[in-house]
């Protein structure tokens, strides 16, 4: 056994192996790598066993010089538990920072509704000049389409929250103008009916498995209806028919609501939004419970 070793420029044992004098009751298979425990070396006949080509760690094995690269090894098993956690990880950073955008949307939002209807210089003057709300509607019409259309508006930081933030200001500024026109108690009312809703409904949205997304395309139909239907009620002008108006409206965009959030949970819906795509994300939550607070605030001063 040592003349083989010597001759195939061995070493006479493997630092993984320690030698035949580690315990006197030693057999060869115990030193032997677990691929050679069988081979004729293990039943003492070294001399039935190929000669290795140079370089080679063990009689027959594959040769490993300094030069070789390090082996391939397939790591589809070992990455795939860190993936799905990296993924989940992701997500769950991406659901915090939405809703930590739409609570101080929300919050700058009830701020200037109040300061509207509480300030009676202020609820005053808007009363008397009108083109105040007229002036903010294309205002709002353009930010909106910034953050929509072009991607480094939404996704550049700090360009994304500078934009977020004026889009926040204009829309409470007119909010704030169109509350005038009601009293105080029909907009607290409104004020709590929408956050009550808007909480029941993302609850629901994260508990239910129903996958609403499928149904975006049949709710932006409905919705395109819904705008054709509120000019016929403009022209009209029947109290009940802008009562069924505003009906609708408050469940297309509570359905709104739901299939919105469940893009942001992602998981196993049929589309989700990207976690890049956080101030898009916050804005479509933040549109949708604004236009439900107009529909709730509309049906309360109509009932009124």
């Amino acid at each position: 056994m040592e003349n083989v070793y010597k001759e195939q420029n061995v070493p006479s044992y493997n630092p993984a192996y320690p030698p035949p004098q580690a315990h006197p009751g030693y057999t060869p298979q115990e030193y032997l790598p677990p691929a050679y425990s069988g081979s004729t070396v293990a039943s003492g006949n070294p001399a039935s066993v190929s000669p290795a080509p140079p370089g080679t760690g063990f009689i027959g094995g594959p040769s490993l010089r300094q030069d070789d690269p390090p082996p391939e090894y397939s790591n589809s098993f070992a990455d795939a538990p860190y993936n799905a956690f990296s993924e989940k990880a992701i997500r769950r950073a991406f659901i915090r920072k939405v809703y930590l955008i739409l609570m101080a949307q929300l919050i700058v939002t009830v701020g200037f509704i109040c300061m509207f209807v509480y300030w009676d210089t202020l609820n005053s003057w808007v009363w008397k000049n009108p083109w105040f709300t007229y002036t903010l509607i294309p205002m709002l019409f353009v930010l909106i389409i910034i953050l929509s259309c072009f991607e480094n508006a939404r996704r550049k930081v700090p360009l994304n929250f500078i934009f977020l933030g004026l889009f926040t200001v204009v829309e409470g500024l007119m909010l704030g103008a169109t509350t005038v026109f009601f009293t105080a108690d029909a907009v607290m009312w409104a004020v709590g009916a929408t956050a009550f809703v808007s909480f029941g409904l993302s609850v629901f949205a994260m508990q239910t498995k129903v996958d609403f997304t499928k149904a975006a395309g049949i709710i932006w139909v409905i919705c395109l209806s819904l705008i054709a239907f509120g000019i016929l009620c403009a022209i009209i002008r029947s109290r009940w028919l802008h009562i069924v108006y505003a009906s609708i409206g408050t469940l297309i965009f509570a359905v709104y609501l739901v299939i919105d959030t469940q893009m942001i949970l992602g998981g196993n819906h049929k589309y989700s939004t990207s976690p890049e795509e956080y101030v898009f994300a916050a804005l479509n939550l933040y549109l949708d419970v604004i236009n439900m607070f107009l529909f709730i605030l509309q049906l309360i001063g109509l009932s009124k």
